[in-house]
């Protein structure tokens, strides 16, 4: 008997442990947090790119990422989100975009992208001007590319619809303009006149009020600015879009002062939630009044870089080629300004700290930044300095990229966008274009856009063409120069932690990180298992910001 005790205690003991563990387990009190999500697909794209199941959020930030039944024993939260399964990522960041111009064009603007004549042009200017008539008619967003004749327009139709109206359309591209006669006399341009970084198309001795790159902005100059009223309406406008494609966090590629603390303003009011990585412009009056300030790092505000232009556009023949353009042996395109106010600014943002963020989209125009570049940056740095679009890179720059640790910002829309007539200005330089993955290859990582409102707004538009590089409908079927292509987990990094990289705030946002920032967006699909003609199709279920 005495051993048969023995051995019930033997046995009961440890059974009273257990329970009594499972007791004290159960009756533990769990931590309160704001915000639970589980039963969920989370991609976190933190350095591993490992995947979660649920996550708490506490006060705006993520304060635990893991498995279900972790999550949801040790806390509990004033509200909880069933995800169904469905993929969370971190929410999309765009790496270079026209934020506030996005805003006034969706006010101010007649839409004239898609139009496949210039009769379709007008017939949209018409449309546009009885229902906001105004002095100035103004439109954004025609192509001559995809008109029958793909010649450029002439201002004579305008003066025959318009009569006596002063109007500006601008091309897509932002670096090209038609404008009317009015324009041009108030602008005093002719079809004599000349600027560096500029031109004016002349046919038969006549200006056509086709006016590139820096004679374009001279006409952009005259347009009224619209009065603050609007901008606001305008900024919360370019939000509700933003959010509504899964984007929370944004940078403007040149704003000026005002605009820059119209956006500080309304985010110190949380009208406006969203992160702006503002790249200020480059005249003396902009950079010093930041620059004087330093590096400025809010929650919700980024000012550290500087924007500037190496050349113009391709589809508007601008962009500065080494050798000239195979459907116009004529021109090599255009360097916009001189190499004292290239060095003047890069001196300016090297002694502050500040980032300079360079437009540079012909193999011409790229060599001739970088050389500039590398007067200031001296062999591999962390100063992130940039290079936007990159566009058509030469064989022999590629690798300077890493040498000097400049970072190319693309937007592979433009890859799909221009694919089918780029071959037309290049001829075999085209195997240099667009060459992400080759871009991508010298430092490891990359920042991705869109240029909106120059592309669709929408990143998952933006992760499509940068992994299938075919149009909406799955054209061309073999995909555009797949080789580089970037795959699916760095077309994903692409658009959110390498864009918050790209403005040194990698360590708030970016990804589903115990510390960050808890922005996230849930979509109706995977984009990183779902067959790729479905990916364009996935929409947001969900877009949560901080």
């Amino acid at each position: 008997m005495k051993a048969r005790a023995i051995q019930l205690v033997k046995t009961t003991i440890p059974l009273i442990i257990a329970s009594t563990l499972i007791v004290m387990t159960s009756c533990e009190p769990k931590t309160p947090v704001d915000l639970i999500v589980h039963n969920a697909n989370v991609y976190t794209v933190d350095d591993d790119f490992s995947k979660a199941q649920a996550f708490a959020v506490k006060d705006g930030k993520f304060v635990a990422v893991g498995d279900e039944e972790n999550i949801m024993r040790h806390y509990s939260a004033k509200e909880t989100i069933d995800a169904q399964g469905d993929a969370v990522y971190p929410s999309f960041m765009d790496g270079h975009c026209h934020f506030n111009g996005y805003g006034e064009s969706g006010i101010r603007w007649a839409d004239l992208k898609g139009c496949l004549s210039f009769d379709e042009v007008i017939e949209r200017l018409r449309k546009h001007d009885s229902l906001y008539p105004t002095e100035w008619l103004l439109g954004r967003g025609w192509d001559q590319n995809l008109w029958e004749v793909t010649e450029f327009p002439d201002n004579q139709r305008l003066a025959e619809a318009f009569p006596n109206k002063k109007v500006l359309l601008t091309r897509v591209d932002g670096h090209a303009v038609l404008v009317s006669k009015e324009v041009l006399e108030l602008a005093g341009i002719d079809e004599n006149t000349k600027m560096d970084g500029g031109m004016a198309i002349v046919n038969e001795g006549r200006c056509t009020g086709v006016l590139l790159d820096n004679l374009a902005d001279a006409a952009k100059a005259l347009v009224p600015k619209m009065e603050t009223e609007l901008k606001i309406k305008a900024l919360l406008k370019a939000q509700e879009d933003c959010m509504a494609v899964g984007l929370t966090s944004v940078t403007d590629a040149g704003l000026d002062i005002a605009t820059i603390a119209l956006i500080d303003s309304l985010q110190q009011t949380r009208q406006l939630k969203m992160h702006v990585n503002a790249m200020v412009n480059p005249d003396d009056e902009t950079m010093d009044h930041f620059m004087r300030q330093g590096v400025i790092d809010k929650e919700r505000l980024t000012v550290r870089s500087v924007k500037i232009y190496a050349d113009g556009a391709l589809g508007s023949r601008g962009a500065k080629l080494l050798e000239p353009y195979a459907d116009d042996p004529q021109n090599t395109g255009l360097i916009l300004e001189s190499d004292e106010f290239y060095r003047h600014v890069c001196k300016k943002a090297y002694d502050a700290g500040y980032q300079v963020c360079c437009h540079a989209i012909g193999d011409g125009g790229v060599r001739h930044i970088l050389d500039i570049y590398s007067e200031y940056l001296k062999g591999q740095n962390d100063f992130r300095w940039r290079i936007e679009h990159s566009q058509v890179v030469d064989n022999a720059d590629f690798q300077r990229y890493g040498e000097l640790s400049v970072i190319p910002s693309i937007q592979s829309t433009h890859c799909t966008s221009d694919m089918d007539w780029a071959d037309e200005r290049l001829g075999e330089r085209i195997k240099n274009a667009y060459a992400y993955q080759q871009l991508l290859q010298q430092n490891g990582w990359l920042v991705n856009g869109t240029d909106f409102p120059i592309e669709d707004i929408s990143p998952i538009r933006t992760f499509y063409a940068a992994v299938a590089r075919k149009h909406l409908d799955g054209t061309p079927a073999e995909g555009f120069q797949m080789e580089n292509a970037l795959s699916r987990e760095q077309a994903l990094r692409s658009i959110t932690i390498w864009v918050a990289k790209g403005c040194f705030i990698e360590a708030k946002k970016g990804s589903i990180e115990v510390g960050k920032d808890a922005d996230f967006v849930i979509l109706d699909r995977d984009l990183m298992t779902v067959a790729e003609n479905e990916i364009p199709a996935a929409k947001v279920k969900l877009c949560h910001i901080h």
